[in-house]
C-alpha cells in the first residue's frame, strides 16, 4: 500500500475509527464482568452491562491496502480492483482495505476474514442498480426465508473478524426506477403490467411450507426479490461503524445467524419500501449504539425466521442492546417481528429518542398464529419519544393472518420505565388471543403525554401500572377484555 493511502487512512479515523486499530478490548469472548449476571435472572440490566463489555468489536492488523493500489480509478467500475484488494488483505493475513475519497461505482462487495472494508471520509460506494451484477446466486434470506437470490450489496458469508468502517458513504442507488418498483407499488414507481416480487414472493414461501430444502429454492433473475444491502450471514464478530447509507433495493443492515455484532455510529436514512435500518435476525450478542434511522419501514426490527423455515432452522435472537440511538421517520421505532418464529429474548433499550410525525410506533410487537416463536424479556428504560403517529407500545397478535393458524405466540416479561411522551393517538395497543394471553408487561414512571385514543388493552394478564400518566392524568384503563 502506498505511503499516501496509508496517511489518508489514518487521518480519516476519528474516535470512531479507534476500534479497527485495535485500541479498544476487542475480546468477543471476553469473561463476564464482575457482579454481572449473565443469565438475567432477577438483574436484567446486569445481563445488558455484561452485553456491552463482551461486543467489543474485532481487531485488525496494522497492514492498509488502497484500492487504487490494485486498479481502482475513481468514477470507474472498481469492482475488480475492490475484490483483488479484499482478496489481498485476507491472504496477507488481514487488515484495512481502504477506499479513498471520491466516487467509486461497484457491484456487490465480499468480505472474508480479518478484513475491514475502511470508507474514508468524502469517498461513496455506488452500487451498481443493474440486477446481473449481483449474480451468481447466494444464500440468503428474503423476509426470513432462506433460498439463493441476489447477492446483498455487501455479503459475507462464514467469516469471522469483519468490519465496515469509516465516515464515507454507501449508495445503493435505488430509486422509483431502480429496484423499488418491485415491491409493485405504483406510490414506489410500480406500473400494472411491470414485474413485480408478488408471484416469486408467494412461490418461495410455498416452498418452504412444502419443506423444500434451501438449496432448490432458486430465484434471482425473474424472481424480482430485492436484496439486502448489508448481509453477514452466519459470521463472527462483525463492526459496521461510522458509515452513511442511503437509497437500499430492501433491508439496510441484515447480520443473519451471526454473533457479535457491534452496530455503531452509523446514519441510515432511505425511504423506499421494506427499508428497515437494522434488522439482527436470528443472531446472538448484537449491540446498536449511537446510531440514527430515518427509514421507511422499521428503524429497527428485530427477527428470527418465518413460519415453517423459522421453525426448521430454530435459532433466537437474542442478548440484544440498543443505546443512544435516534429514531426518526419509521413504521416502529424499536420493532420485533414479524418474522419471529425462532424466537427473541433478552432485549435491551436505553437512552433513545424517538420523533416525528412519520413515526408510527414508538415501541412495536408484532407477530400473529402463523408466526408463533415467542418474545420474552424486553427491557426499555430512559426513552424520550416526542411525536408519534399511532400508539407508544404496541404488541400486536392481530398482525396480517391473526389467529386460528394453529402457532400461537407467546410474550411475556416486557417492563417498560422512565419513559416521556409528547403526543401520540394512543398510548397502548395491547391484543392478545384469549388462549394465548400476553403476560407480564411492567410500566412504571411513564408519561404518555398527550392522546387522542383510549388505550385498548385485549388478553393480557399481569399488567403493572406504576405512576403512568396520560393526559396529564394518572391512567385509568377501562375494564380490559379478558
Amino acid at each position: 500500500m502506498s505511503e499516501q493511502t496509508r496517511r489518508t487512512f489514518l487521518g480519516g479515523l476519528g474516535a470512531t475509527g479507534l476500534g479497527v486499530l485495535g485500541l479498544q478490548s476487542g475480546a468477543a469472548a471476553a469473561a463476564p464482568m464482575a457482579g454481572s449476571d449473565p443469565a438475567g435472572s432477577g438483574r436484567p440490566w446486569a445481563r445488558a452491562a455484561y452485553i456491552s463489555a463482551t461486543v467489543r468489536g474485532p481487531r485488525f492488523p496494522r497492514r492498509w491496502f488502497g484500492i487504487t493500489d490494485y486498479g481502482a480509478v475513481a468514477g470507474q467500475d472498481a469492482t475488480a480492483a475492490i475484490a483483488a484488494t479484499i482478496a489481498a488483505c485476507h491472504q496477507a493475513g488481514g487488515g484495512h482495505v481502504v477506499v479513498p475519497a471520491g466516487s467509486w461505482p461497484t457491484g456487490p462487495i465480499h468480505l472474508l476474514s480479518n478484513v475491514d472494508l475502511h470508507v474514508s471520509d468524502g469517498a461513496t460506494l455506488l452500487f451498481s442498480t443493474n440486477p446481473t451484477d449481483y449474480l451468481p446466486l447466494v444464500l440468503t434470506r428474503f423476509e426470513g426465508v432462506e433460498l439463493y437470490n441476489y447477492s446483498p450489496l455487501i455479503y459475507a458469508f462464514e467469516q469471522e473478524n469483519i468490519a465496515i468502517t469509516g465516515t464515507g458513504t454507501l449508495d445503493g442507488q435505488a430509486d422509483n426506477d431502480h429496484w423499488w418498483p418491485w415491491k409493485g407499488q405504483t406510490d414506489h414507481g410500480w406500473e400494472p403490467g411491470e414485474p413485480r416480487q408478488a408471484e416469486a414472493r408467494a412461490r418461495l414461501f410455498e416452498q418452504a411450507e412444502q419443506g423444500v430444502p434451501p438449496q432448490q429454492r432458486q430465484f434471482g433473475e425473474g424472481g424480482y426479490l430485492r436484496p439486502s444491502f448489508i448481509e453477514p450471514y452466519r459470521c463472527r464478530n462483525v463492526l459496521i461503524e461510522g458509515i452513511t447509507v442511503l437509497r437500499s433495493p430492501m433491508w439496510e443492515i441484515h447480520p443473519t445467524l451471526s454473533e457479535n455484532v457491534l452496530v455503531r455510529g452509523v446514519t441510515v436514512r432511505t425511504h423506499g419500501p421494506n427499508n428497515d435500518g437494522c434488522n439482527p435476525e436470528s443472531c446472538r450478542m448484537v449491540v446498536i449504539r449511537d446510531c440514527t434511522f430515518d427509514t421507511g419501514d422499521d428503524c429497527i426490527a428485530i427477527k428470527a425466521g418465518r413460519n415453517a423455515d423459522g421453525r426448521r432452522v430454530n435459532v433466537p435472537t437474542e442478548d440484544v442492546l440498543i443505546e443512544r440511538c435516534t429514531m426518526r421517520d419509521g413504521h416502529g421505532g424499536v420493532t420485533i417481528g414479524s418474522e419471529m418464529t425462532g424466537g427473541v429474548r433478552n432485549v435491551f433499550v436505553r437512552d433513545c429518542d424517538l420523533s416525528s410525525p412519520n413515526l408510527d410506533i414508538a415501541l412495536r410487537f408484532k407477530t400473529n398464529s402463523v408466526r408463533g416463536g415467542f418474545i420474552e424479556q424486553f427491557h426499555a428504560k430512559d426513552l424520550r419519544i416526542g411525536q408519534v403517529g399511532s400508539s407508544v407500545l404496541d404488541v400486536n397478535f392481530r398482525y396480517e393472518e391473526g389467529e386460528g393458524h394453529g402457532f400461537n405466540p407467546r410474550v411475556s416479561d416486557l417492563e417498560v420505565t422512565d419513559v416521556t411522551v409528547g403526543t401520540a393517538r394512543r398510548g397502548l395497543n395491547l391484543r392478545g388471543y384469549a388462549d394465548a394471553p400476553i403476560t407480564g408487561v411492567r410500566l412504571r414512571r411513564v408519561d404518555l403525554g398527550t392522546t387522542s385514543q383510549p388505550a385498548v388493552v385485549e388478553y393480557v394478564d399481569g399488567l403493572v401500572l406504576e405512576d403512568v400518566i396520560e393526559n396529564g392524568e394518572p391512567l385509568v384503563l377501562d375494564a380490559p377484555v379478558r
